[in-house]
């Protein structure tokens, strides 16, 4: 293969990058404390919603983000709020020469996979500082919800 051969298979070549991370909005709400802390602490109940969001910005750049909310309370049938935490934690990705076909799956499954770990170290370490321990999110299959999304799309539109 010649040397301009390389260079142009080179140039065609799909590029998928995490170019940088950080976050849009964080919230953390204590709102019973500090007398949360002075009774024992039954198993906690947890309700959390996940939203990930995308959208194109310059050239061949995209934002992706991850929403995620989470109201933990003691679970007792009083359901005493232990805390609310709020993130929307946010990447820039280089996606170049990637088919239009393939976009949707690369921003629904492959960015918020990469994003997640980081996302899940935040939000462990805020509810630490909080007081309380460590809320570990668990791991999410995002092509799992990415199928289950299409396949309700396609539902509806029938």
């Amino acid at each position: 293969m010649s040397d301009e051969q390389q260079n142009q298979a080179n140039a065609e070549a799909p590029i998928f990058r995490l170019q940088k991370m950080y976050i849009k909005d964080l919230s953390f709400e204590n709102p019973n404390a500090p007398e949360i802390f002075l009774g024992k602490q039954p198993e906690p109940k947890v309700e959390m919603n996940l939203a990930v969001k995308n959208k194109k910005l310059k050239d061949d750049h995209f934002e992706v983000s991850l929403a995620i909310t989470a109201t933990v309370t003691n679970g007792n049938d009083e359901a005493q709020t232990l805390f609310i935490s709020e993130i929307e934690h946010a990447g820039v990705f280089l996606l170049k020469n990637i088919p239009e076909e393939h976009l949707p799956m690369v921003l629904g499954v492959d960015c918020p996979t990469m994003l997640l770990p980081f996302t899940r170290q935040i939000i462990s370490q805020v509810s630490i500082d909080g007081g309380f321990i460590p809320f570990l999110i668990e791991p999410m299959n995002f092509l799992a919800m990415f199928e289950n999304a299409k396949k309700q799309q396609a539902e509806k539109a029938n």
